[in-house]
């Protein structure tokens, strides 16, 4: 999402650095300036200024200076374009319209993220019922015990070729949306769309934000096809743009952690589970 110019000026003239970096520094008024500790390093003496008239802040204990975006992004590890949206919202500033194609696809975008939400819903319920009892096997052999699959939110796809489909449905989802989302395949040699999810433990994929944009589904069958299947390319997810718990990384990452890569999904919450736990 891009801004113009004019409209991050505004935000800026509505929105005095001072104001901005007082909900996170407890700032005192020093002659024309405002000082207070550094939000990145640990001191005891005040190196940290910000001066109103210059609309910027600077800390001399790490170097560090901008002004109210880069402020959110270096101190709450968020993105350029959400941390205009909270300074907006701060503000009081709706956010610019854009074209009606822009406006339509974002609005697309939005539906999607419920659909998503939903069908992960429905897995996390399907787990927990008789249906998910092998899946629950599976997820106690791997020692990811009922604490840490409420945790990351893991489901179980019923073997059925329609139950997805038909839970969707009920709740007043329309068919393309749902293959649109990548949950559904179908296809002009496909005269009736069926879950491509089907005897599966599900993990769900989300963005930066936090919100589910995919699945990646581990077979229980051991004939299965594939071992592991990921939802294709939709509008909401881009494989090459995200990682599994990339959101709870980033914030880990912003705080000072190191970052871990590793291949796969139990890999990663056996990795998570670990680093919190000590």
């Amino acid at each position: 999402m891009r801004f113009s110019s004019q409209f991050l000026d505004e935000l800026r003239a509505r929105l005095p650095v001072s104001e901005v970096v007082g909900r996170r520094v407890k700032l005192k008024k020093a002659g024309r300036e405002w000082k207070g500790l550094s939000p990145f390093q640990q001191e005891k003496t005040p190196s940290f200024f910000v001066n109103d008239q210059k609309a910027a802040w600077f800390d001399f204990s790490s170097g560090k200076n901008g002004n109210i975006f880069d402020f959110l992004m270096q101190t709450e590890g968020v993105s350029f374009p959400e941390a205009v949206e909270r300074l907006a919202a701060m503000a009081g500033v709706p956010l610019p319209k854009f074209s009606k194609d822009e406006e339509a696809r974002e609005e697309k975008r939005k539906t999607l993220h419920d659909v998503m939400e939903l069908a992960a819903k429905f897995f996390e319920g399907t787990l927990a019922s008789r249906a998910g009892a092998k899946a629950r096997g599976y997820l106690a052999d791997r020692a990811l015990d009922p604490a840490t699959q409420l945790k990351f939110r893991l489901g179980y796809a019923p073997a059925e070729r329609f139950a997805l489909k038909e839970h969707l449905g009920e709740q007043g989802i329309p068919v393309p949306d749902m293959v649109e989302a990548g949950l559904l395949i179908a296809g002009d040699d496909i005269p009736v769309p069926y879950d491509r999810f089907r005897d599966r433990v599900m993990f769900p994929i989300t963005d930066f934000r936090g919100r589910i944009i995919a699945f990646g589904g581990r077979a229980l069958a051991a004939d299965a096809q594939a071992k592991y299947l990921n939802s294709p390319e939709t509008p909401l997810f881009h494989k090459g743009s995200n990682l599994y718990n990339g959101a709870v990384a980033r914030q880990a990452v912003h705080d000072g952690a190191v970052l871990i890569v590793v291949e796969g999904y139990v890999d990663v919450i056996a990795v998570t589970m670990a680093i919190t736990s000590t």
